[in-house]
């Protein structure tokens, strides 16, 4: 099977080349990455439980689903997919913000990434990859926060830095009861 390639970005998110994921991880390029959240009409979000075997962050909680863009992808086409590979649903979905975090790991990898953040509705249970997802669970964002201050090792850093930067951002975004 072919290697996954990332797309290496400048700060202002302009493609500048492509790398193998691995490599891009191990010498920390920033590249493009995505972020979704999908939320319930009860206002509670999906969070999903990455699997056991995942490369770093292995069995901690974060966002609805996350990836890389593919070469030729929109931001909403890569979510879309995502969504589908790893929680066996699409929905609509729409972009939110963007912002670039660094975050080194204890297996020598490193998370440098462009994160586009984007936002969807829906109702039902996934039905989740086994290869991807261990685990999901609908949470109130206000819980979420509670939950990652009391139990800041169950997340991931990613999902964490969402949280801390732009809960305010999210909630006002989303019109829900936190």
């Amino acid at each position: 099977m072919k290697e996954e390639v990332v797309i290496l970005v400048n700060t202002q998110d302009q493609q500048i080349g492509t790398m193998p994921k691995m490599e891009a991880h191990e010498k920390a390029e920033l590249h493009r990455a995505f972020s979704v959240f999908i939320m319930n009409d009860r206002g509670e979000t999906l969070l999903q439980q990455r699997a056991a075997h995942k490369y770093h962050s292995p069995l901690l909680w974060t966002n609805t689903c996350c990836s890389h863009q593919r070469v030729g992808e929109t931001n909403i086409e890569a979510g879309k997919r995502r969504l589908m590979e790893e929680m066996g649903f699409v929905t609509e979905i729409k972009e939110l913000f963007s912002f670039i975090y660094k975050a080194p790991f204890d297996n020598g990898l490193t998370e440098h990434e462009l994160d586009h953040v984007m936002i969807g509705s829906y109702n039902a249970d996934p039905q989740i990859n086994p290869e991807e997802v261990a685990d999901f669970k609908w949470m109130k964002p206000g819980d979420v926060k509670a939950d990652i201050e009391s139990n800041p090792n169950k997340y991931t850093v990613w999902f964490k830095i969402i949280f801390e930067r732009f809960y305010d951002h999210l909630i006002s975004n989303l019109d829900y009861e936190s």
